[in-house]
């Protein structure tokens, strides 16, 4: 490999912004000047995340004397005030973190099986994916003619799975955070008090939604201001005005007083359980009793020599990540160039064969058997790398029969942050409501909207959910299971064992194959974290059988493609990989020491935002 793009590979991160950075980086050779993207570069931590206020919020917390953990519980609990098509109280997510140094987790009563020690320090994993309430059955969506009944697995109380966020959150910041839960949790509530002026994005996002959330009354109070006159229409929100949602800033103020006994107990618990009754919902008040957010062992694999952590299951995600980089890592990526055909028509064939093990094989942990070390193995990757045939696009009924052709693939209606703080802690953390605004119905008295994530399970199996995946009976729908999610917040590790990188999306069933572009490009690529992250993408997921492309890919390549049997579907922007970076350069003695770090976030989301320390 010649020294020029040897240098790209190993340091590419010491060219970004070099402007801001020490002296004796800017005299440095290494530098990335040829790139046309660059991060924000931060002398100590820094917050990435789909808001600009949110943003500012963890940003302030790091300066409050705060770590990664802290930033990023304050970061998520802004974003329920000010991301309500996604931040949410009402729905659940994945985070994983790494802190230098020993884990503060035993002294403070928390379990510490699932920790991992790497690279100096402690990593484990949180899993607050939602649950199905006791009272689900398989067949709860089941139309008479054995469809699904698409309204209520997205749009009615049914679709409500028993929350995870505030559960999550909580616990994460009790183990591992170093401030008190209420001062991580007042930024939020003061902006939920007392409001904040509404944005570009947010304005046409909210009156996209009339549809949707006139149909619920409370939605309808909290999104819309009153009509001018009696029988006038609702007025969506202007961009400037402000957003004020009381009932909402009293919801997190129990949590900052009580922990999750002040959404699970209590008032807030009373008020959706009060809500299911009356219109026709399960979550029951002792659902809301027994539900536990989980600290879990991370999954890790290595690519090219760096570590990788991300979730095990119930993410499915995290095992299509490892298994993807595990098929390509052999193959010559760099030498048949980014998103040339080569590269692309191997990548989306190894999409379709991922996809196919995740639809045949995962579930909830808790309940179903998974050959997961199987799945996960080096002899397996190479078995599914024999299969892809380089000059020739297997169909998907080739490689799955007994599969139905799927609808339309869902949007990108999840959130994900990241962040990096001045110790070098990081964190990776997705979270969702599932469709935008959820099923669009919110819990009166308490500010907040309810997932949809019950259309995550296999309402029926070998049928299509809105994300066109079309899955098996280890996704049916079960009391207490949760469903598979495709969220794959990710952590990577240089070779050396320092850490480096943060990273994840939204997307829907896109995001494992978002995830890997970021990754793919950064570490064998040579891109800097701001290109990798721009670069144009595509997916694949077996069914639908086609190939996804975003705009920004060369004509010649598409025409290789197809001439390949691939069908092409120009699709929009897929997922919002916000990402962090840590900078490392030479110390006094030769050793790296830490230099600062890098947020980066996906110009595919207009509204998000990077804030430094």
């Amino acid at each position: 490999m010649a020294l020029r793009p040897l240098i790209r590979l190993l340091l590419p991160a010491l060219g970004v912004a070099a402007g801001l950075l020490a002296p004796a980086l800017r005299a440095s050779p290494l530098q990335e000047r040829d790139q046309r993207f660059h991060g924000v570069v931060s002398a100590g931590g820094v917050v990435a995340s789909q808001d600009r206020l949110a943003s500012e919020v963890g940003a302030a917390t790091l300066r409050r004397g705060g770590n990664a953990v802290d930033a990023a519980v304050a970061t998520s609990f802004a974003l329920a005030v000010t991301l309500p098509q996604a931040g949410n109280l009402g729905g659940g997510g994945f985070l994983v973190l790494w802190l230098p140094g020993p884990s503060p987790a035993a002294a403070r009563g928390c379990p510490t099986a699932a920790e991992l020690a790497i690279g100096g320090g402690t990593a484990v994993a949180v899993n607050f994916r939602e649950t199905a309430p006791q009272a689900a059955t398989a067949d709860l969506f089941l139309a008479p003619d054995g469809g699904v009944d698409r309204r209520l697995a997205t749009r009615s109380l049914l679709s409500t799975a028993v929350p995870g966020t505030p559960a999550g959150l909580v616990l994460a910041q009790r183990c591992y955070g170093r401030l008190s839960l209420a001062a991580v949790l007042q930024p939020a509530i003061g902006l939920a008090e007392d409001g904040f002026a509404v944005g570009e994005p947010l304005a046409a996002s909210l009156a996209r939604a009339v549809p949707l959330l006139q149909a619920d009354p409370t939605s309808r109070a909290l999104f819309y201001r009153p009509p001018l006159q009696p029988g006038g229409g609702l007025r969506p929100y202007a961009a400037g005005e402000r957003l004020r949602q009381s009932d909402l800033a009293a919801s997190l103020r129990r949590i900052a007083e009580n922990g999750d006994a002040g959404f699970y107990a209590g008032p807030t618990a009373e008020r959706i359980v009060a809500l299911m009754e009356e219109r026709g919902g399960l979550i029951s008040a002792a659902d809301l009793a027994a539900y536990r957010a989980q600290l879990v062992r991370p999954l890790v694999g290595r690519f090219h020599g760096h570590g990788l952590l991300t979730m095990p299951p119930p993410s499915a995600g995290g095992v299509g990540l490892l298994q993807l980089l595990q098929i390509l890592e052999p193959l010559p990526l760099e030498s048949w160039g980014p998103n040339s055909a080569a590269s692309l028509h191997r990548l989306v064939e190894a999409m379709n064969l991922v996809y196919r093990d995740r639809n045949r094989w995962l579930g909830d942990p808790d309940q179903v058997a998974m050959p997961l070390e199987r799945l996960l193995s080096r002899p397996y990757a190479a078995s599914l790398r024999r299969q892809i045939d380089p000059l020739s696009h297997r169909p998907a009924s080739e490689l799955d029969p007994a599969r139905l052709p799927a609808a339309g693939v869902g949007g990108d209606n999840t959130t994900h942050l990241s962040v990096a703080d001045r110790r070098g802690g990081l964190v990776a953390t997705t979270t969702t409501l599932n469709f935008a605004y959820g099923n669009g119905i919110s819990v009166p008295g308490a500010g907040f909207l309810l997932n949809n994530e019950m259309d995550d399970f296999s309402a029926a199996p070998g049928r299509p959910n809105a994300f066109a995946l079309v899955q098996g009976q280890a996704n049916a729908i079960a009391p207490g299971r949760r469903p598979l999610s495709s969220m794959a917040p990710a952590l990577v590790f240089r070779p050396d064992g320092r850490p480096w990188l943060a990273t994840g999306s939204p997307g829907g069933s896109r995001i494992p194959t978002t995830v890997l572009q970021v990754l793919l490009n950064r570490i064998v690529h040579g891109h800097n974290l701001a290109t990798a992250v721009a670069s144009p993408r595509v997916h694949s997921q077996l069914w639908p059988d086609r190939l996804s492309h975003e705009q920004g890919l060369s004509p010649d390549t598409l025409a290789l493609l197809a001439a390949r049997g691939h069908s092409l579907a120009a699709s929009s922007a897929m997922g919002s990989a916000n990402s962090v970076e840590l900078l490392w350069q030479p110390g006094p003695a030769g050793s790296p020491q830490l230099a600062g770090s890098l947020g980066v976030v996906d110009p595919r989301r207009p509204e998000a935002a990077v804030a430094v320390e």
